[in-house]
C-alpha cells in the first residue's frame, strides 16, 4: 500500500484529482469532551460568562470545515454544500458528544472537513470553558463514517 500525497514514497506531493469526476461526498465525525461535574452542571445550565457556548461552538466548526484547506498543506479546497454540527448531552457521563456531517458534490471526499469541524468545535469549548476548568478531556476524535468516491463507503463499527 502506498500513501496517495507521497511521490516515489519520498517526495511530498498534492493528489492530482483533475481527472476524476465529481460524484455526491459525504462524512460525519465526532469528538467527545468530559468535565468535571460542576462545570458540566453550568455548561447546560447556559451560566458560562463567555455567553452561549453551543452555537458559539457550531458556528466555529462551520467555519473550519469551510477552511480545512488552508489548515492542512495537502487537502484539497472543495465546495461545501452543508455541514451539520449537533450535540449530545450525555449527563450520566458529563460529556458531551460532538458530530460533524459534511456534505458536497466534488471530485474528492470531506472527511478531512468533518475532522476538522469536530475538532475546532471541541477546541472551542475548551475556550470558553476553561476558566472553569483546566482538566477538560477532549476525546475519541474519529470519522464515523463517509460515503462516495472511488474507495467507497466506510462505517466505524466500533460505534
Amino acid at each position: 500500500m502506498k500513501f496517495s500525497h507521497l511521490k516515489n514514497n519520498k517526495e511530498i506531493r498534492m493528489v492530482d484529482i483533475s481527472n476524476k469526476d465529481n460524484s455526491e461526498r459525504k462524512a460525519t465525525a465526532k469528538a467527545v469532551l468530559i468535565f468535571n461535574k460542576n462545570t458540566f452542571g453550568d455548561i447546560i445550565s447556559n451560566k458560562n460568562k463567555k455567553g452561549e457556548i453551543f452555537n458559539t461552538s457550531r458556528l466555529a466548526g462551520i467555519m473550519a470545515a469551510k477552511k480545512t484547506s488552508e489548515l492542512i498543506p495537502l487537502c484539497h479546497n472543495i465546495n461545501i454544500n452543508s455541514i451539520v454540527i449537533d450535540f449530545k448531552i450525555k449527563k450520566e457521563k458529563n460529556s458531551i458528544e460532538i458530530c460533524s456531517m459534511v456534505k458536497s458534490n466534488n471530485k474528492t471526499g470531506v472527511e478531512m472537513e468533518a475532522l476538522t469541524a469536530c475538532s475546532i468545535a471541541s477546541l472551542t469549548i475548551y475556550d470558553m470553558c476553561k476558566s472553569l476548568d483546566k482538566k477538560i478531556i477532549i476525546k475519541d476524535i474519529r470519522l464515523i463514517s463517509k460515503s462516495g468516491g472511488k474507495s467507497g463507503d466506510y462505517f466505524d463499527d466500533r460505534v
